[in-house]
């Protein structure tokens, strides 16, 4: 880029669990949205995430390279990306000549993979947006402009964990947990959440919140086991090749839990160290090559 730009990661996000409780009535704000509740946290290793870089410029660009770029639309108009800085151009404090941004975004994270790729995409513009623009709006402001783009990018503007409900607006800090690491396993297909959402069959589900504070890995997955991912049944329904993902998650030495993130395809197992999750990794990456596979600290 002709001038220095602002850089910032965009982590993945993983549902821990997933509750659907509810449906917004038509006709109210977001009306048609699912009520959730759900325990999410953030990848740590930029393996597991992201790009954003913005610079200045006179008008909005966006170009798109990494690992996944063949998986988006080739046209880039309505990328979540652009989608951010639009929303915030009008706010563009930059003075007269120095309207618009050069975006650039580094896909690594799998396309409509249940871990909130575009929605962490598009925080990481909103926030190297308001720096560039020198824009005066709070985090709290923000997040509240965010939902514009999506239920996730809320969440994903502070990147850490949370435990989501209404359709994803309300937010509160996750009960504390202790280190864990996850692997995160992709069979390269991609599903739409909202055919997700619409598969979805049976009476919407209760909250069931933690009611203690899980003091090791091994607890924190015998809580998790306790709970669920109310879209995990309707996903394996429409992409079966989310079975063998997660057949294979379990059979990882060490693999405490092997569960759907999110709407998919995107599964994840829970490890208690480093090293158990990185072997782990390695292995998947062996015997499936075709896999996207990535191990990370969570946070």
């Amino acid at each position: 880029m002709p001038e220095a730009g602002l850089s910032r990661l965009a982590p993945a996000k993983i549902n821990l669990f997933l509750h659907v409780t509810g449906r917004r009535p038509d006709g109210t704000e977001h009306g048609g949205y699912h009520e959730l509740e759900s325990l999410v946290v953030f990848a740590c290793n930029p393996a597991a995430c992201d790009r954003v870089t913005v610079a200045p410029a006179d008008t909005l660009s966006l170009a798109v390279t990494g690992p996944q770029v063949a998986a988006l639309q080739t046209d880039t108009a309505d990328n979540l990306v652009l989608r951010a800085a639009r929303l915030l151009q009008p706010m563009n404090m930059a003075g007269s000549g120095r309207r618009g941004a050069a975006l650039a975004l580094d896909k690594t994270l799998p396309v409509a993979s249940g871990i909130g790729g575009g929605s962490a995409d598009a925080a990481a513009t909103l926030h190297c947006l308001r720096a560039l623009w020198n824009i005066a709006i709070d985090d709290d402001a923000l997040a509240a402009a965010a939902l514009q783009l999506g239920a996730d990018v809320p969440v994903c503007l502070h990147s850490r964990a949370a435990l989501m409900t209404g359709i994803g607006e309300r937010l509160a800090p996750a009960p504390p947990l202790p280190p864990f690491w996850l692997v995160l396993a992709n069979p390269g297909i991609t599903l739409a959440t909202a055919e997700v959402f619409s598969a979805l069959a049976g009476r919407f589900g209760a909250p069931q919140p933690f009611g203690r504070q899980p003091d090791s890995a091994a607890d924190l997955a015998i809580l998790l086991r306790q709970r669920r991912n109310d879209l995990e049944a309707p996903a394996r329904f429409l992409a079966p090749e989310i079975d063998p993902v997660l057949a294979a998650l379990k059979a990882q030495a060490g693999c405490l839990l092997a569960r759907l993130s999110g709407s998919g395809a995107t599964c994840f197992g829970l490890f208690a160290g480093e090293r158990e999750a990185e072997f782990a990794a390695r292995n998947l990456g062996r015997a499936y090559p075709k896999w996207w596979v990535a191990a990370t600290a969570a946070g």
